[in-house]
């Protein structure tokens, strides 16, 4: 009983300090390792901002540890019940507490922000769940174990096959093999855990699996977040010192060696003082760019990512989710010169 309680304890307490944890590395990251860099970034830089960032990035991470700890725990309950115990096992406790909804909605945001090739594997998950279920709820009804664990799992192959077969053979043909593999193992794999497995084997395998995901899905989260961008990425255009300097009055002429010609700084925007607006550039310095020199700022949208796979199906990207399906596309527009490090056309 301590056992169970004290691990839900400590898990309790560590989950709030992951997301923070994400967030300082982000920023560490983001300022090449220089403290007095990250200090400064810390300081102006929005919390609500870097949280939905982290949303964003590993929305896809709450199916697929709710799914995963879900067939595993059931699997547990379903082939070994007399080593099923809430009170001294974590994976036990966190199943007989999970509610069924939760699994759906997991489910549901998972088709929504997965992607296509992963889509599959969630059809998988989601059968595996429902046999699970269906065995331990419902034992003396073998016709609708029967219609669970194998005509639904084996209906759903074929429909993910007849959809799928020829995204496969293209991944095939162009040797993604990997992409191959996600498309074509899981609607077969569907029928094969539907059922018990050997009690002597199950809390070792449920255990261990148990704690290989959750000792690799924070290293995959950390490596996903550190690559998404949390500040915006602005072009700045700054007239010649010397001029700005003397048109706006602050003082005498300026010689030749104050003079220095216009430019175009190109960083994410830190924030806009009441002097100055900061600025970290592409080397990770931190720029402080006088009011008086700015002509202008554009916002300059994130570069889109170069996709890694060629396979689509029935002209659906493999790694477009049905959120980008479903959202409109930002219409194409000439991209402004700015964001190339450029000065615009002379006025």
């Amino acid at each position: 009983m301590a056992g169970a309680r004290q691990a839900q304890q400590w898990l309790l307490t560590l989950l709030p300090a992951f997301p923070v944890l994400l967030l300082v590395l982000r920023l560490w990251q983001l300022s090449r390792q220089d403290m007095s860099t990250m200090l400064l970034l810390v300081q102006y830089v929005s919390p609500l901002g870097l949280l939905s960032a982290l949303l964003i990035a590993l929305v896809w991470a709450f199916p697929l540890v709710v799914l995963t700890f879900g067939v595993l725990g059931r699997l547990l309950r379903l082939s070994a019940p007399d080593r099923f115990d809430p009170e001294r096992s974590l994976l036990a406790s966190g199943t007989a507490r999970t509610p069924g909804w939760v699994l759906t909605g997991a489910v549901a945001l998972g088709a929504l922000t997965w992607q296509l090739r992963f889509l599959p594997t969630l059809l998988m998950l989601g059968l595996w769940l429902l046999a699970l279920r269906t065995r331990y709820l419902h034992p003396d009804q073998p016709t609708r174990i029967l219609l669970v664990s194998v005509a639904l799992p084996l209906a759903a192959a074929v429909l993910a096959y007849t959809a799928l077969g020829p995204a496969i053979w293209s991944a095939l043909r162009q040797d993604e093999l990997a992409t191959a593999a996600l498309l074509a193992v899981p609607p077969a794999a569907a029928v094969l855990l539907t059922g018990p497995i050997p009690g002597w084997s199950a809390p070792v395998l449920t255990h261990g699996l148990a704690y290989a995901v959750a000792a690799v899905l924070p290293l995959v989260m950390g490596a996903v977040f550190l690559r998404v961008p949390v500040l915006p990425t602005a072009a700045v255009e700054l007239a010649p010192a010397g001029v700005a300097d003397a048109e706006a009055g602050t003082g005498a002429d300026p010689t030749p060696a104050d003079r220095t010609g216009p430019e175009v700084v190109l960083g994410a925007l830190i924030t806009v003082t009441d002097t100055s607006t900061i600025v970290l550039d592409r080397a990770a310095g931190v720029r402080f760019l006088p009011n008086g020199r700015v002509r202008s700022q554009v916002l300059c949208p994130e570069a889109a990512r170069v996709p890694y796979s060629v396979v689509a199906v029935h002209g659906w990207p493999v790694e477009e989710t049905v959120l980008d399906w479903m959202m409109p596309r930002r219409p194409v527009a000439d991209p402004d010169v700015r964001c190339d490090g450029r000065l615009p056309a002379a006025r």
